[in-house]
């Protein structure tokens, strides 16, 4: 008989997973300049169609990083304050300590492509 495997994914792996699409994470940025954002305003920070948007929104949902809010036709999109404490203490556990490192740093730690590939004779 065969056996089913249940398996559990680990929130933080969502949590990060929800996280690892440039739409996904413009729509972040945009929430945390403001309290809250209406379903119609991210397709200016996102440069996607409102379909896109709503998928991206719902994955957010899912994972537990944003809440909505319907009034009348529009809904509101906020940050869970729960959601972005956990983003804040994984950066800690991985880091050690809390730091920013600039994208330009992490570019310049990595070998460049001609380091990489090997000469051909």
């Amino acid at each position: 008989m065969p056996r089913t495997k249940t398996t559990l994914i680990d929130p933080d792996v969502q949590l990060l997973q929800a996280l690892a699409h440039p739409t996904r994470l413009a729509i972040l940025r945009e929430l945390t300049d403001t309290n809250e954002v209406c379903a119609c305003d991210f397709t200016s920070c996102c440069d996607v169609s409102q379909p896109t948007v709503s998928h991206h929104l719902k994955i957010l949902k899912e994972a537990g990083v944003i809440a909505a809010e319907r009034r009348g036709t529009w809904i509101y999109y906020r940050i869970v304050p729960a959601a972005a404490e956990r983003l804040r203490a994984l950066a800690g556990e991985l880091l050690g300590a809390p730091q920013v490192i600039p994208a330009s740093a992490l570019m310049a730690a990595r070998p460049s492509r001609d380091a990489r590939t090997p000469a051909r004779a």
